[in-house]
């Protein structure tokens, strides 16, 4: 099978829910990091086969194939062609790992792979609940509430299990979010997000400004802050302080083969190792990343012990912690520069989100595996496992 390689990965900066991405057009967020990809590496834009872009609220102004929409406002070609695809928060690294398996299966040379997601511009949730406020129907099937009968597969809820099963505390949670704030703040002011992040201009009340730093991290944050936000449900252990913070973004990730490599005169950064994707429960939902792990290392031939980084989406604080429980894994290895707790979770987009700090992370630290994964919506996983190229 062909291999398939990482040239480029980028992110905007993580905006907040009204923050200072509120005004920019989702489209136009996926356009900056389009033409980021083109204007850092040397090579033909017109050589992209496809792209595939991860959204998962497809309505509004992120409706009619964002992806497609995202290339025809940016400067590449018209002629490339994109599709947009849902696979909930997974939805960028499923298109990512849809990007590598066109490349390994040797039918394309190029693709880019990308998230976006407009949480301000077009809410959670709002493409589900419209119709239903509507009287004009249910996501859920009369044979899928027959099967779940008032079940309505709440991430919340799955959070809340989670803990329960795994025996974690609020003091718990709360001391991990606490560190997600830290870690984040100590790496952007060491500048380790840098070559990652794509400034956007922006219009504010006092004139235009560079948005190139993540909006959510809370450098100042304190444990008896954290501990005295209000929790979701009456006796649980989640609140909006240990889950992961509502954000704005764009990602992108650039794939290609070897022949690509040589045509173009381009210097890969990693290699894809693996891609697997797995599902399971779907009413606990969240914890399917520790199963989708062990199948992918053990695909890969490799043991929690070779991989050098770990990016574990904090869509809430159980979350990874279970998954650092499960696996035996190194805790000063997860999630380094932080993670969504801190800098956002950008739904479709923090797949490819999270792979340009993966990548830069190992660089930095001249790692040579990393491993990515996130639990989503439907009780699915996907796991990205990289090599770094030396």
């Amino acid at each position: 099978m062909a291999a398939a390689y990482i040239v480029d990965a980028v992110r905007t900066a993580g905006g907040r829910r009204g923050g200072k991405l509120a005004g920019v057009h989702p489209v136009d967020l996926g356009a900056a990091v389009f033409d980021a990809i083109a204007d850092r590496n040397d090579f033909d834009p017109a050589a992209i086969e496809d792209v595939i872009t991860g959204c998962v609220i497809q309505g509004g102004e992120q409706a009619m194939d964002v992806g497609r929409n995202a290339v025809l406002a940016s400067n590449l070609p018209d002629s490339i062609p994109s599709v947009s695809i849902d696979r909930q928060c997974g939805s960028s690294q499923q298109a990512m790992q849809f990007a590598a398996q066109g490349v390994m299966s040797g039918t394309q040379d190029m693709v880019l792979a990308s998230g976006i997601e407009s949480m301000t511009r077009v809410p959670m949730g709002s493409t589900a609940t419209l119709y239903m406020k509507e009287g004009m129907g249910n996501y859920k099937s009369p044979r899928l509430e027959e099967k779940y009968p008032k079940m309505m597969f709440s991430q919340f809820m799955g959070a809340e299990m989670i803990a329960k099963k795994h025996g974690f505390t609020k003091e718990q949670l709360d001391q991990f979010s606490l560190e997600s704030h830290q870690k984040g703040a100590r790496a952007t002011e060491a500048g380790a997000f840098d070559n990652e992040i794509v400034p956007i201009e922006v219009e504010t009340p006092e004139g235009m400004v560079s948005h190139k730093t993540d909006e959510g991290i809370r450098g100042d944050a304190t444990l008896e802050g954290i501990q005295s936000v209000k929790l979701i449900q009456e006796g649980g252990v989640i609140t909006a302080a240990n889950a992961s913070q509502i954000c704005d973004g764009a990602s992108a990730v650039l794939i290609v083969s070897e022949q690509a490599l040589k045509d173009h005169g381009l210097t890969p950064r990693a290699r894809i190792h693996n891609v697997t994707v797995t599902a399971g429960d779907p009413v606990i939902m969240l914890e399917e990343p520790l199963f989708a792990t062990d199948r992918a290392l053990q695909r890969a031939g490799l043991s929690i012990g070779d991989i050098d980084l770990y990016e574990v989406n904090e869509a809430f604080a159980p979350v990874p912690l279970a998954w650092l429980k499960h696996t035996g894994a190194e805790a000063d290895k997860l999630n380094v520069h932080g993670g969504a707790i801190a800098l956002g979770h950008p739904l479709g987009a923090s797949g490819t989100k999270l792979m340009a700090t993966l990548l830069n992370a190992l660089e930095q630290r001249a790692g040579k595996y990393g491993l990515q994964t996130m639990c989503e919506g439907g009780g699915q996983a996907n796991v990205t496992i990289i090599e770094r190229m030396a």
